[in-house]
């Protein structure tokens, strides 16, 4: 959206998808089960959660499939960005669609979640949630702060989550991240085990189908690309360079097929006619529909990405990943780096001198070990649901 599309707008942009089941397993490559009873039933609670981006629609599946299992009411709002609406309907979630993107620049993104906050309060006056749940939604506290809703935000990337004025009553953040990097207030942070990504992860299933659907060959070397996210108060343009770089030495490689996932029609469009020559010779892929991230990361033999999502996701599965993003490094990519999980690229000549383009000696399945993040944070969602004070465990 451009930056003076807000005042376009004649009429709020709120969209009701068909209510339609939340469906699990192998088809769309997560499943999402309860390997544990619950601890207890919270009948006549109800959880208010706002997807305010791409990524967070796999991130809150098994955290509302766990709520449920644990008698409350899941109400789901969204915001038209990015890949948001066709990730809604490819999981086939019903949810109500309000707002979209205001634009790179600061002052419109401000005005434009005092709009979208406005946009909310007719669902959060109807539905008065019991806990309102976001990653990242300013508009949702803001909303919420006007009508007394308690608030719980989540924050895996420090460098993103200035509210100013606007504090959720409590903050989740991964373990790896320093205290006090996050709020003002922590006394009202949580911390939960592992990354965000733990907390889906190990319910993926592998289809290979998304090979023969995308018309790759297995004996190819596969390379899933995510450009930067251009649009992001956070962007340095050194990003493009090092993705343009990626592209070029890719296109030198025999036998490699990449798969590029823009992150919206914009972006689409401009790789489609900046790399027409590649896409002509069948070296690169752009998707016309959603496509299974996981599967697809699961099946490449290497992930370059500008994005911190996918970048985990790949380093959650084991596969070798690199990272163009040229904003601040958060703590998580740190560790992640720090632990040889993920190689942060830094300049031109990084991407020939470090990027290896080998197979992957892929495993049979994923080790999908035990991993609490999931567990936690339901567990301290259920707590405030409670009215007790939530517990850390990672700083018992």
């Amino acid at each position: 959206m451009s930056q003076g599309a807000i005042n376009a707008q004649p009429q709020p942009k709120v969209i009701d998808l068909p209510p339609t089941p939340i469906v699990a397993g192998r088809a769309i490559g997560i499943a999402i089960v309860s390997a544990k009873p619950p601890k207890q039933l919270l009948e006549g609670k109800k959880v208010w959660i706002d997807i305010d981006n791409s990524p967070h629609v796999p991130f809150f599946l098994p955290i509302i499939r766990a709520l449920e299992n644990r008698g409350v009411e899941v109400v789901l709002t969204a915001r038209d960005i990015y890949q948001v609406c066709e990730l809604l309907e490819f999981f086939n979630l019903s949810c109500k669609v309000v707002g979209g993107h205001y634009g790179k620049n600061k002052v419109f993104k401000v005005l434009g979640n005092c709009l979208r906050a406005t946009q909310l309060l007719p669902t959060a006056a109807r539905e008065r949630p019991s806990v309102a749940l976001s990653h990242g939604s300013r508009a949702q506290v803001l909303a919420c702060k006007a009508l007394g809703i308690p608030t719980i935000m989540m924050h895996d990337y420090e460098h993103s989550t200035k509210t100013g004025f606007i504090q959720p009553d409590w903050t989740f953040m991964p373990s790896v991240i320093p205290d006090g990097a996050m709020t003002k207030q922590p006394s009202r942070t949580l911390k939960y085990p592992g990354l965000k990504e733990d907390v889906y992860v190990p319910g993926f299933l592998p289809d290979p189908s998304v090979l023969s659907t995308l018309g790759i060959s297995p004996t190819s070397l596969l390379v899933t690309l995510r450009p930067p996210a251009t649009e992001a108060h956070y962007h340095n343009p050194e990003a493009e360079e090092l993705f343009a770089e990626t592209l070029r030495l890719l296109a030198e490689t025999p036998n490699t097929r990449a798969v590029a996932l823009p992150r919206n029609g914009k972006q689409g469009a401009a790789l489609r006619t900046q790399w027409a020559d590649m896409i002509a010779n069948g070296s690169l892929i752009i998707p016309e529909t959603p496509v299974d991230g996981l599967n697809l990361i699961w099946f490449s033999d290497l992930v370059v990405s500008g994005g911190g999502t996918m970048n985990r996701e790949a380093a959650a599965l084991g596969v070798p990943v690199y990272s163009v993003f040229r904003g601040k490094i958060g703590a998580v990519d740190q560790y992640l780096a720090d632990h040889g999980r993920l190689v942060l690229l830094e300049n031109v000549s990084d991407v020939r001198t470090k990027i290896r383009l080998v197979r992957w000696n892929r495993p049979a399945q994923p080790l999908n070990t035990d991993r609490p993040a999931l567990l936690s944070i339901v567990d301290n969602i259920a707590a405030i649901l409670e009215g007790k004070c939530p517990t850390n465990p990672c700083l018992a």
